[in-house]
């Protein structure tokens, strides 16, 4: 089985194991039957700035000048609000918040070899993104979002499933992305992925 990445006619990305034989039709759909998918949605969009930075500092000095302000303090942000546990990396050619395999040895079902995913920052092509798999895997963490953001500005969020696209540095709301980044903590994602995300063994 290979982990491969498909891409839907919106743009989301799923991650999917697939054998040799598998194949895509025309409209992304999966045809053959036992696919097991991995249930991280990243992006709306291909990861075309994808980077291949081996450290947050390094994925920093590589950003484009008139992103890093904006990405610096989201760093920050998320930095000072994440609850203790989760441990900044490189993961999937961005800035990742993981549970170390030191919390959760199990790891990441689709590749057993990484820590389990939370948060992503990345800075894409054409908008700063932040990819929170506890949006994904919790409804009411979602509808409290789409609430507060409701509060501060009149148009709804530029979000998918997990992703939140901010296209304006200056109107990324920093003081809700702190608040979001507080609203769970490592004991409690890891039991939201075993009850509700990670595939159960047959």
């Amino acid at each position: 089985m290979i982990c491969h990445t498909i891409w839907s006619n919106g743009g989301q990305l799923s991650l999917l194991f697939l054998n040799r034989r598998r194949f895509v039709t025309k409209n992304f759909e999966v045809v053959k039957k036992a696919v097991v998918e991995c249930p991280i949605t990243y992006s709306s969009y291909k990861l075309k700035m994808k980077t291949e930075a081996n450290s947050p500092d390094e994925y920093f000095d590589n950003l484009p000048e008139e992103r890093k302000a904006a990405m610096a303090k989201l760093r920050q942000v998320i930095l000072e609000n994440l609850p203790s546990g989760f441990e900044e990396t490189i993961s999937y050619g961005m800035i990742g918040y993981v549970v170390p395999k030191s919390i959760y040895p199990n790891g990441y079902h689709c590749d057993p070899k990484l820590p389990l995913p939370f948060v992503n920052l990345a800075s894409q092509k054409n908008f700063i993104a932040i990819y929170h798999m506890g949006l994904y895997a919790d409804k009411e963490l979602m509808e409290w979002y789409v609430t507060e953001y409701a509060k501060r500005f009149p148009k709804k969020p530029d979000m998918g499933k997990s992703c939140l696209r901010f296209t304006k540095p200056e109107l990324i709301p920093f003081d809700l992305i702190a608040d979001l980044m507080k609203k769970m903590t490592v004991e409690r994602w890891i039991e939201i992925w075993e009850s509700n995300i990670q595939p159960k063994k047959r």
